[in-house]
């Protein structure tokens, strides 16, 4: 199977670099993820999880180690790709599910999960594409708000928005942060299986942060990760 997600020697953080008082730092020695294949990552609160992720995406650029995620080049030798290219990358290669959600409040559900489209990426004709936001809003049980707007949705609705924001374009690589966090036991359940089918039925790669084990326990494997990270100091 080819490699989706490749992380080497790996430095990452917020604020001042350990052992500095206020600083935390990531180290991630050797991470590997290949296409068809899932993998939960868990942790307690605050060791890195999220820090992982976005550096996987080039949403934070790294101190020093190698990223290559998708097929591109995240980071060489600790110099990041630039910010023009790691966010071509999370727009046309890479299905990103962050915590904050980050949808955009003047576009309807449909043209959220339909965004890669707006922003030129076009992932198949567009045509095609609201045939496809409409399946996703279906399989995930938001079908009947496609024409509001993200503030008149639940919590979990929004989350679920993002969920299918992020599969639209068929990325290679799927990482989602938390995506049932939010969520009541049916929804959760429909989120993880569409995350899995698009790992079953297309070859994805997913990464998948949650503190469920039962979810965890759905996935190829599964990485602790304070085998690996630095501890705030």
């Amino acid at each position: 199977m080819s490699e989706a997600l490749f992380i080497e020697d790996l430095v990452a953080g917020y604020g001042p670099c350990a052992p500095l008082p206020g600083g935390f730092t990531l180290r991630v020695p050797r991470l590997t993820l290949a296409a068809g294949e899932s993998l939960a990552l868990m942790g307690p609160s605050g060791c890195g999880k999220t820090t992982l992720l976005h550096a996987a995406a080039g949403v934070l650029p790294v101190r020093a180690g190698n990223v290559r995620a998708a097929g591109a080049e995240v980071a060489r030798q600790g110099v990041s790709a630039g910010e023009g290219a790691r966010r071509r990358l999370r727009l046309t290669r890479v299905g990103l599910v962050l915590q904050e959600l980050e949808l955009l409040e003047h576009l309807n559900v449909r043209d959220n999960v339909l965004l890669a489209w707006h922003l030129g990426a076009r992932p198949c004709p567009w045509s095609e594409a609201p045939a496809r936001a409409e399946a996703l809003c279906h399989a995930l049980g938001i079908e009947a708000h496609l024409e509001r707007r993200p503030r008149a949705l639940s919590q979990g609705e929004r989350q679920r928005v993002a969920v299918a924001r992020a599969l639209a374009p068929e990325p290679p690589l799927i990482l989602a942060d938390e995506p049932t966090g939010n969520l009541d036991a049916d929804s959760a359940t429909r989120v993880v299986d569409l995350l899995l089918a698009a790992v079953r039925e297309r070859g994805a790669a997913l990464l998948l942060v949650t503190h469920d084990v039962a979810v965890a326990r759905r996935l190829d494997r599964t990485l602790e990760l304070p085998r690996l990270s630095e501890e705030r100091r």
